[in-house]
């Protein structure tokens, strides 16, 4: 939700250059002998104890498709919901990018000992209950600074849809339960962890038709994924396999539910057109000896079978499959 970094624009890189051409910036030769100099080991920070959360943007993905489900039933059309990549930044950098009014839910992950927060737009939340409710998707003006208790039930129910779907994306990785523990408004009251700690931030943007982008955040605290940091940088994709099974087993029951319609002729035989005139009520017509009968599926004929009686009722057994 919150991007400090930025480029620079067009007029302040003309300055800049400007400024090095006239002499009023000094460029120096890049060396500076009066600078302690201090050894540094690679990978000895929490940062590269992550490596490039390569099972977390899977899980990332994963999530993205599951949570449409908690959106559908409110916005009732099927939002496309887009991960970006995971960012590091110390809580007071992320927090300091928000608003003073916020939706934020803190949760409790049992195995990993540690909290994270869901982080959403009011203006969102007010969109969802718009919609809920019964109007139309639409941007809504956001002049308030509390939430009312529709929304608050809202946030309840989108923030319990959203920890079952990340339950549901971890899986494959590791269980995870996550119960909710507390909500604030202010970023400033929400304790997730201190000031100057790392954070994960997993983004995610929501693509609405005929309104504006919406977006939340999951914040994961550093200390709180690094005790599976090995696992976060596994590469096996145990998800592929899940879909392609699943995707199957829903192919295969669609296949064997679809309804064919069955028949079984007696005989079929020929009359001439002056007899067929002449017919009249009660007029016999000899059909001949009747050694099987064709059973058709589908009007293709599958199996030789004999005509008979059971229960009561008439039937045919099956005998010979004609291939």
């Amino acid at each position: 939700m919150s991007n400090t970094s930025r480029k620079l624009s067009s007029e302040e890189v003309s300055a800049l250059m400007e400024g090095l051409k006239s002499g009023e910036i000094n460029s120096g030769d890049g060396l500076n002998n009066d600078i302690e100099v201090t050894s540094f080991t690679f990978g000895s920070d929490n940062l590269e104890l992550m490596g490039d959360y390569y099972a977390l943007r899977l899980i990332n993905e994963r999530f993205a498709r599951m949570v449409r489900a908690i959106f559908l039933p409110m916005l009732r059309l099927q939002p496309k919901i887009n991960p970006f990549p995971p960012e590091v930044k110390t809580y007071d950098e992320y927090s300091a990018g928000l608003e003073n009014f916020m939706s934020l839910t803190t949760s409790r992950i049992e195995e990993l000992k540690g909290s994270m927060l869901l982080v959403m737009d009011p203006s969102f939340i007010s969109t969802l209950t718009n919609c809920y409710y019964g109007g139309k998707l639409a941007s809504l003006p956001l002049k308030k600074a509390e939430f009312t208790a529709t929304e608050e039930r809202i946030i309840e129910i989108v923030s319990d849809g959203i920890g079952r779907a990340l339950e549901n994306a971890w899986k494959d990785l590791m269980p995870i339960s996550i119960k909710n523990v507390g909500r604030e408004i202010n970023p400033q009251f929400a304790t997730l962890v201190e000031s100057s700690d790392s954070v994960i931030i997993c983004s995610f943007v929501i693509q609405l038709p005929n309104v504006d982008s919406a977006s939340f955040d999951v914040i994961y605290p550093l200390q709180t994924l690094k005790p599976i940091a090995s696992l976060l940088r596994s590469r096996v994709n145990t998800d592929v396999v899940e879909d392609d099974k699943t995707w199957r087993e829903r192919l295969q029951n669609s296949v064997l539910n679809v309804p064919l319609p069955v028949s079984a002729i007696l005989s079929e035989p020929k009359v001439k057109v002056s007899q067929m005139v002449n017919f009249k009520k009660g007029d016999l017509l000899q059909l001949g000896p009747v050694e099987g009968v064709d059973f058709l599926v589908d009007k293709k004929i599958l199996f030789k079978a004999e005509i008979g009686e059971s229960n009561g009722q008439a039937a045919i057994s099956l005998k010979n499959r004609i291939s």
